[in-house]
């Protein structure tokens, strides 16, 4: 059993298929913005901080918003925690987006540290089937947290951007695969 894979039959629409090119587009358009945002992981850190920022400065909106309709109820407090939490972090990424970077920076790096440990010690405790792989990514993930932290915090201005990079040149791979999959249907 462990050799047997299943593959799933999928049935594409016509109509999707005929907009491959569109999908390709998209997934160029997505490499290539990635590409610029490694070339300039300071300016893509701190844009993806004032985008984050001003999102949470949104969703302080929403929150007073949604305490003044809830009224005197229970989940006024709530609410209004909420807010007042979203907006000062909001306002102080916005405000100070490299700090936000930094500060970022720092919980990532601790994730990593502490999921790429905890991926490493789970996998040869339960020891699941492809373990000796889930031990390699939780070593890779570890030495990636100490890479960012032994930087900090100058790492601050350019992981985020990086990450961003790396992962719009991926998602972007991923939709010209579709669209080349798409064409060959």
């Amino acid at each position: 059993m462990i050799g047997h894979i299943q593959t799933l039959d999928v049935q594409i629409p016509k109509e999707i298929v005929q907009y491959w090119g569109w999908f390709l587009a998209f997934g160029v358009g997505l490499l290539l913005l990635g590409i610029v945002a490694i070339v300039r992981s300071v300016t893509a850190t701190i844009i993806s901080m004032l985008f984050f920022g001003w999102l949470l400065v949104l969703a302080c909106g929403i929150e007073v918003a949604q305490a003044v309709m809830v009224g005197h109820w229970a989940g006024f407090f709530h609410h209004l925690v909420a807010a007042i939490l979203f907006g000062v972090t909001g306002f102080l990424i916005v405000t100070r987006p490299l700090l936000g970077a930094e500060v970022a920076t720092m919980l990532m790096a601790v994730f990593f540290l502490i999921s790429g440990l905890f991926q490493f010690i789970g996998s040869l405790w339960v020891a699941l089937p492809g373990w000796g792989w889930q031990a390699v990514d939780g070593v890779i993930t570890f030495v990636l947290g100490l890479l960012v932290l032994a930087q900090w915090p100058v790492s601050g201005l350019w992981v985020n951007g990086l990450f961003i990079g790396i992962d719009l040149i991926f998602y972007g791979a991923a939709w010209i695969a579709l669209a080349l999959g798409l064409r060959a249907s």
